[in-house]
């Protein structure tokens, strides 16, 4: 049975709140074992928790806050937009992605694709 679509609602708003203020390792423990990560979609494909973590590593300590705009849950999957604003001396970086995730029964993330790319990103 898949996970409900409250659990997946759960792991939505974490998996936000975490790429603002987590660790790489807070992120990988919502993936399942054996995940993908295309972020964006188009670049090499992640297929280890070592290159999750590395990717998500990026994120760590830099001045950075999210915000989900929508979210669609349907079968076992999810797409939702959602903003991540990050300032960087004196200039503000924002890229509002539309992620696409799979979701095992237990709620874990089996696929994450972000479908953004670098025309998107508005500096300020």
């Amino acid at each position: 049975m898949a996970a409900s679509n409250e659990r997946i609602r759960e792991v939505i708003d974490e998996y936000v709140r975490l790429v603002a203020t987590g660790t790489a390792d807070e992120i990988v423990a919502l993936y399942a074992d054996g995940a993908t990560v295309e972020d964006p979609v188009g670049s090499d494909v992640l297929t280890t928790a070592e290159e999750i973590r590395a990717f998500y590593g990026g994120l760590e300590g830099l001045d950075t806050e999210t915000r989900l705009v929508t979210a669609r849950i349907a079968g076992g999957q999810a797409a939702f937009h959602f903003e991540l604003v990050t300032k960087a001396g004196d200039a503000t970086y924002t890229v509002t992605p539309i992620d696409v995730m799979a979701f095992d029964d237990d709620g874990k993330i089996t696929s994450m694709r972000a479908f953004w790319s670098g025309d998107d990103m508005v500096i300020s």
